[in-house]
């Protein structure tokens, strides 16, 4: 199917994340960015994606995109519904789980991710919706992916506080700390693709969206964003996949609006 001149950034950005999950994989999913793209992968490419939720809803599906973890959405459709230490125990530090699928209001040039405060910490001029269980994803899921737009606020020299670890200070941090997890494996943005270098565990450009630039990337990371000699540029959205993800938040704001009545 031939791509879709007619798409947002935010589409691309969430598309981009979408084909980041395959068929099969055993996925822990957060609330808002992660949720969509994970959403939208389940319903095109990767039917079999077992989607976890914190609140312990197992083989999630839901039919709109859940506003918390503890939606009843979630829990509507699941496989099962266990407690929460059950997610944690069994499932998540026990490693089965293939991805964890964060979002994160900051991050650093290692994966590190900021979702607690702006400031300090005592007195912070931001406070963020806080860790929930993003920590233990970032520490004992196989790898991670991590979803956010491009911009200075995001994309810091240094995070105000760390609320989940990807590479720490960088390589051979995870394995000092006793991670079992790989870490974070790709940040998808508005703008590109970065991955983690190999040696130094630094992330670097590595795909640029249609129509993005390296001078509008490096504008909107607040460090010397590394680029890769061989820059590859995304596949724009495919028609189908447009006409799913619009279906599914159409679907959603209509259940907001119904439940606001």
């Amino acid at each position: 199917m031939s791509g879709n001149s007619e798409y947002t950034t935010d589409e691309m950005m969430t598309v981009a994340a979408s084909r980041e999950l395959h068929d099969g994989v055993s996925c822990f999913v957060g609330i808002g960015l992660p949720s969509e793209a994970a959403n939208l992968a389940r319903a095109t490419h990767a039917p079999n994606c077992f989607l976890i939720y914190e609140s312990g809803t197992l083989g999630a599906k839901p039919d709109v995109l859940p506003l918390s973890i503890g939606d009843g959405v979630l829990a509507e459709h699941a496989d099962s519904v266990v407690s929460v230490p059950e997610v944690f125990n069994y499932w998540l530090q026990a490693g089965r789980v293939d991805v964890g699928f964060l979002g994160a209001a900051q991050i650093d040039r290692y994966g590190n991710i900021n979702t607690t405060v702006v400031g300090d910490y005592a007195s912070p001029k931001v406070r963020l919706p806080g860790a929930g269980g993003a920590p233990e994803i970032a520490a004992s899921a196989k790898e991670v992916i991590v979803i956010l737009r491009h911009s200075r606020r995001a994309f810091v020299e240094k995070l105000a506080f760390v609320t989940s670890v990807g590479f720490g200070e960088g390589a051979g941090s995870r394995e000092k700390l006793g991670y079992s997890g790989a870490g974070p494996s790709v940040i998808i943005t508005d703008l590109g693709v970065l991955r983690p270098d190999p040696e130094t565990r630094e992330f670097t450009l590595t795909a640029l969206h249609p129509g993005a630039t390296v001078e509008q990337a490096k504008e909107a990371t607040g460090w010397d964003l590394a680029v890769a000699d061989e820059l590859l540029t995304t596949d724009p959205p495919e028609a189908r996949e447009l006409e799913v993800l619009r279906d599914l938040k159409e679907r959603t704001e209509r259940a907001k609006r119904k439940a606001e009545v």
